[in-house]
């Protein structure tokens, strides 16, 4: 509301104010999400809701997802914000429930988890949307977690020193996660006492074998599995059913189209 400095509307301020009714459509099929938010920018803008819609639910095209009563200039100068974070949070949610069920098919256990490719100040937004497709939001900052990277190992000696030294200096209540690129690599980080093991840019073909490897070493239920690289609409059923516990990809935040909405105020 700030960045459309909304109470400085130039046009809306021409137009006679009057209290009106307006309806919020959907212009695509999908999964609803930012209701709460939603809410909360009426509540602020003194627009009352009289009908709406839940996080989750599915929609259609043409449906009515809200109701709303208030002065006409207040609603024309809400009116793209509120779109705007609505089409962003649906589409993320959208895509992130496609993901969900086109893994889910082969593995039902699996969880589709985002990265922190987000857009700078939305990933609250972004990760809830997640959240309310289905998927698992992952971290929400650096400090949720440790996660060691390659360009972080590049700083220690290898796999086992960088592991250690997150263990003496981290609280037990974060857990440590490392990216690794080898069968070798997992295995140290599996022995080295890891909570979860990054699989990056490694095949199907690849994860499998791995994974045989730590269980030949009584090191497989030890560790979550996390897949991530490489995970398209294509090959996901792939990822899913070689036995890894998350697969994480950035492209449902990151590449997630938009829903279209339309607001559209009501005739007397």
């Amino acid at each position: 509301m700030e960045e459309d400095d909304a109470p400085r509307d130039i046009t809306a301020s021409l137009t006679p104010n009057r209290r009106v009714k307006a309806v919020v459509r959907a212009n695509n099929s999908g999964i609803l999400a930012g209701v709460e938010e939603i809410h909360l920018l009426c509540e602020l803008a003194h627009i009352t809701i009289t009908k709406t819609l839940s996080d989750g639910d599915h929609i259609s095209e043409g449906e009515i997802v809200f109701e709303l009563e208030g002065m006409s200039q207040t609603i024309l100068s809400t009116e793209r914000s509120l779109l705007n974070l609505l089409s962003l949070m649906s589409g993320v949610a959208t895509l992130t429930h496609h993901y969900v069920e086109l893994a889910h098919k082969v593995n039902p256990n699996v969880r589709i988890a985002a990265t922190r490719k987000t857009l700078p100040l939305l990933r609250y937004f972004q990760k809830k949307a997640v959240k309310i497709g289905g998927g698992d939001p992952h971290r929400k900052s650096l400090a949720d977690a440790v996660l060691i990277k390659d360009n972080h190992l590049k700083l220690f000696k290898g796999v086992r020193e960088a592991i250690r030294i997150a263990k003496e200096n981290v609280s037990f209540t974060h857990k440590i996660e490392i990216e690794v690129n080898t069968i070798s690599q997992a295995i140290e980080a599996a022995e080295e006492g890891a909570d979860i093991i990054m699989l990056d840019n490694m095949s199907p073909e690849q994860i499998k074998e791995t994974i045989n490897e730590l269980k030949k070493r009584n090191l497989r239920d030890r560790v979550i599995l996390e897949a991530s690289g490489g995970v398209t609409e294509e090959n996901i059923q792939d990822y899913a059913s070689s036995g890894v516990d998350v697969i994480s990809l950035g492209v449902i935040t990151h590449s997630a189209p938009s829903l279209d909405f339309s607001l559209t105020i009501q005739p007397k």
